[in-house]
């Protein structure tokens, strides 16, 4: 009891507090006792903590949200359309077994539109890889049809396969299933990687926030004491970290979160001017569209919000476990 009133009596423990009682063990509150200094060099470390795992948190789901945007664009261009390869045989005319083809998959019901690659065309096509200046005919040049899908019932493939292997035995239809899988598995996998770097960052943010409540704690532990053995309520220390700490945790995950803004936000701005480039098509065409949209920014702003929500979570759970373990 000695000690209790000793450090009462030490005004600088309690800066904020115009009177006490401890009267039958009890202390009574007449002005809110601040735990915690609001201003400290670890308050502010924490902040660039809790900023720099938002923003890696936020990248890691934009990431994985602009991936499996593109992805489903590749996969749904990729699935509206289908190439039939004509090969030359010897003692067959490589324009009309094309021309043939060309006619089977028009008659097939689902088929929207049907394209002959012509042989300059082809030859174009390969010119990067052959160079120019070389004499084509003496190659054996496949030709290709390219066959897009309706919006209606899917074609039946089979039939077209059979009609085909009767009428022009070489030639050979590809659906593109295994690039769709491929392409499903890719995405897959990257969509995977950003979930778990996503749930990293959480867990380090999360041990960041308790070591950083464990220090706050031993650095005020003398009134903290004093508070629980007069009978100041487990809540209303718990309540004065959580308060401090989803400050700094609201402090730090907006900063992050506006980072990442600004980062995609720069991002969409190159798409816009890299567009009216020559190599703007194929860029889009390969990584997609480097702008999140309004869903991606919500989610940007919900995963702020939750890590904000998770130093305040942390910091209560450290208190109350510290606080139960002195009874």
């Amino acid at each position: 009891m000695l000690h209790i009133k000793t450090l009462l009596s030490r005004k600088s423990l309690f800066p904020k507090v115009a009177s006490l009682d401890v009267g039958q063990g009890r202390l009574i509150e007449k002005r809110r006792v601040a735990l915690v200094q609001r201003d400290s060099i670890s308050g502010r470390a924490l902040v660039t903590v809790v900023a720099i795992m938002t923003f890696l948190a936020t990248l890691s789901a934009g990431a994985a949200f602009l991936v499996a945007q593109a992805s489903d664009g590749w996969q749904h261009q990729v699935s509206q359309e289908m190439t039939i390869q004509v090969r030359p045989a010897e003692g067959r005319s490589l324009d009309k077994d094309a021309a043939a083809a060309a006619a089977l998959a028009r008659a097939t019901r689902g088929i929207a539109s049907v394209r002959i690659v012509s042989k300059a065309e082809s030859e174009r096509l390969l010119q990067p890889w052959l160079g120019s200046g070389l004499n084509f005919d003496a190659l054996p040049i496949p030709r290709m049809i390219i066959v897009k899908l309706g919006n209606g019932a899917p074609p039946d493939l089979q039939a077209l396969n059979a009609a085909l292997a009767k009428a022009v035995p070489n030639a050979a239809l590809d659906d593109h299933r295994l690039w769709l899988q491929r392409l499903d598995t890719m995405a897959g996998t990257m969509e995977t990687g950003a979930v778990l770097v996503f749930m990293l960052v959480l867990v380090a943010t999360a041990l960041a926030v308790g070591f950083a409540t464990r220090g706050a704690m031993a650095g005020n532990r003398d009134i903290i004491d004093v508070l629980h053995f007069v009978g100041a309520s487990d809540g209303y220390i718990a309540r004065e970290f959580q308060g401090h700490f989803l400050r700094l945790g609201a402090t730090g995950a907006a900063s992050g979160a506006l980072l990442a803004v600004l980062i995609y936000a720069a991002a969409g701005l190159f798409e816009h001017f890299a567009m009216a480039t020559a190599g703007g098509d194929q860029l889009r065409a390969l990584f997609g569209s480097f702008s999140i949209g309004s869903r991606g920014y919500g989610v940007i702003a919900m995963i702020a919000l939750g890590i904000a929500l998770l130093t305040a979570f942390m910091s209560r759970s450290v208190v109350i476990r510290h606080l139960r373990g002195l009874y």
